[in-house]
């Protein structure tokens, strides 16, 4: 038996506070539908206390995506509860999502609040919270960053008001997966009610650790973990949606979980996130980027020709890849990959005109990034 990791998609609310990005209410829902229809389990829609356009985009979400619990996003004040709890009013399984400070550094710079103030806000919004909802999620914001203690006392006296999930954020993106392990058993150790609520992770990017991070705190015990599609996101992004989800899928056994996230919608969410976003998505990223299954080097090819799991961890299809693996043909090319496609083509050559054939598309590739179909058909011909 492996223990459920719940997957906590904030694409729509994290991910639009990308620089730049402007999710219309339709964008939302398509969205949201999507990640519904992949059994993702929760959606922050958005943070309703923004403004009431925000609100009545995340209102939009929970009247038409049925599928998935619907989050919204509060401060620990009054006013953003009670705009979050209207939005999420008409939301089969709605969820408010509470959010204070917890470092020293956003107590005395941000809030200007001292600790016994800032643990008074947390335990009264998650009361108010639950007015709308039973189910509500606290994250002492900065986490990594705050006293361990004090995130212990802030913790337990959310947990008493009604939270169900304490969400442990790394918000600058800057703790080593180590020390992540040990700060989360801290808190199971300072807070043994903890254990019969859910432990959460949100990571940012920062520092290039979110992904790894984040499998640091479902092997540490969070079996929550927040990400974004294409991990975009405030700064340098979110922990990423496609890689920590595939990153389940391939080592869920040996971590002892695992998600029920349909993989296959992988590369179609990517690409609709992508578009509704304006934010590409590199050609190097992992799983979903242009060139995760495509093969330039001679080695790698003549391996993949001849059994795929040689150069490739992942089978496309698990994401629903439209093209699946691909031989890129160029100057570092070999001949198995060169005679591969070429026969796919359509040209069966004797051994001595592919070989011919081969000497002339060297000299052609070595002046392109890549040779494609109709050179290869020039080439051939020609013999």
């Amino acid at each position: 038996m492996s223990d459920k990791v719940v997957v906590f998609d904030t694409t729509l609310r994290d991910g639009e506070q990308a620089a730049g990005v402007c999710f219309s209410a339709q964008d939302k829902i398509e969205i949201a539908s999507r990640l519904a229809a992949m059994r993702v389990d929760v959606i922050e829609a958005g943070f309703p206390g923004a403004s009431p356009a925000e609100a009545e985009a995340v209102a939009a979400v929970a009247r038409e995506v049925r599928d998935a619990s619907i989050c919204g996003l509060a401060r620990a004040v009054a006013t953003d509860v009670d705009a979050a709890g209207a939005a999420l009013g008409r939301a089969r399984n709605p969820r408010i999502h509470v959010f204070v400070g917890s470092s020293d550094i956003h107590l005395a710079h941000q809030l200007r609040r001292n600790r016994r103030d800032v643990i008074a806000m947390a335990g009264a919004a998650v009361r108010r919270a639950r007015r709308y909802t039973d189910d509500v999620e606290f994250s002492p914001m900065d986490a990594t960053r705050a006293d361990g203690k004090f995130v212990a006392d802030i913790v337990r006296v959310a947990l008493a008001a009604g939270a169900r999930t304490i969400n442990f954020p790394d918000t600058i993106g800057t703790v080593l997966p180590d020390r992540l392990r040990v700060q989360i058993a801290e808190l199971f150790e300072r807070v043994p009610e903890l254990e019969a609520a859910v432990l959460s992770f949100h990571g940012q990017d920062d520092l290039g650790l979110a992904t790894a991070n984040a499998i640091a705190a479902v092997g540490a015990g969070a079996r929550q973990v927040e990400l974004a599609v294409n991990g975009i996101g405030e700064r340098a992004g979110n922990t990423s949606f496609e890689e920590v989800v595939m990153a389940l899928h391939v080592h869920g056994e040996t971590l002892g979980v695992h998600t029920d996230v349909d993989t296959t919608g992988i590369c179609a969410v990517s690409r609709c996130v992508a578009e509704r976003s304006g934010i590409a998505v590199p050609p190097n990223k992992a799983i979903v980027g242009g060139n995760a299954f495509r093969h330039a080097s001679g080695i790698h090819q003549d391996g993949v020709i001849k059994w795929r799991e040689n150069y490739e961890g992942i089978d496309p299809e698990s994401i629903g890849h439209p093209r699946g693996t691909e031989i890129v043909l160029g100057k570092l090319s070999g001949r198995a990959g060169f005679a591969q496609r070429v026969r796919a083509l359509g040209f069966e050559l004797p051994e001595e005109a592919m070989a011919c054939a081969f000497e002339r598309f060297q000299i052609v590739a070595n002046n392109k990034r890549e040779v494609v179909d109709e050179e290869l058909r020039s080439i051939c011909a020609e013999l």
